[in-house]
């Protein structure tokens, strides 16, 4: 199969994820930039901010034409991992490619097992922004962006809905301006390692992904986000245990 249709399928995938559950497209665009597409760890970081960024920015823009993005609190996450992102995203440059393998693996394995948890119900009642907590989870949300090229939004939303006590709808819409952020954050300080991007790749993965967003968030609104949420964390525990053993063998 060749490396275009590759490309246009995970991306599509990657995508589809991102508009359904605001998050966890990075943590299968990296895997699949790397065995399918033949990137090393470091450049498939480096593109999948590129993609994420991108399809972030897409998604976040339908979810807040239906009411779906707390901007405040959005902002105060985004503006928290600002910094840990550039710091990060400096760093990861110079991290052995095994042990950013190893890594991204573990960080799979942890979002699957949020995942997996029982959701809390919304009790109905306005959230309510509580600045340490938030600025914490964003700081940590940040690193972690910087230092795999993920967008974080896998656990930005599970810290949402149970730290600000969000809906899942909300936490989604707002995951998205999170994501964003912490994204470009990143990519800012990672211009070295976008010169060797191979574009006529990573342009048909973005397209594809950004036409995707658009589907998940269709399909959001039809399925279930237990039934949802349940299947993908399957799928990333896959991953996990596969980039694990090859990070180890």
């Amino acid at each position: 199969m060749s490396a275009l249709i590759l490309a246009l399928l995970a991306g599509a995938l990657v995508g589809l994820a991102l508009g359904a559950l605001g998050g966890g497209g990075s943590v299968l665009a990296v895997p699949a930039l790397i065995y399918l597409l033949g990137f090393t760890p470091a450049a498939a970081t480096t593109a999948s901010l590129v993609i994420v960024t991108a399809t972030s920015i897409t998604a976040l823009y339908a979810h807040a034409r239906t009411g779906n993005v707390r901007w405040k609190a959005g902002a105060l996450f985004a503006a928290a991992g600002f910094l840990p992102a550039a710091v990060a995203g400096a760093t990861a440059a110079r991290l052995p490619q095994p042990v950013l393998t190893a890594a991204f693996a573990a960080i799979a394995a942890l979002a699957a097992a949020k995942m997996l948890r029982p959701s809390q119900t919304s009790t109905g009642q306005t959230p309510v922004v509580r600045p340490a907590k938030a600025a914490g989870t964003g700081a940590g949300l940040g690193a972690l962006t910087g230092l795999l090229g993920v967008g974080g939004g896998f656990l930005a939303v599970p810290a949402l809905t149970t730290v600000l006590a969000f809906e899942m709808q909300a936490a989604v819409g707002t995951s998205l301006l999170v994501i964003s952020a912490n994204s470009m954050a990143s990519l800012a300080t990672r211009g070295a390692t976008t010169a060797g991007i191979d574009w006529v790749v990573i342009g048909p993965f973005t397209g594809a992904a950004i036409l995707g967003a658009w589907d998940g968030k269709r399909l959001a609104t039809k399925v279930t986000g237990s039934l949802l949420q349940r299947t993908f964390a399957l799928v990333l525990l896959a991953v996990a245990a596969f980039m694990l053993i090859d990070a180890l063998t």
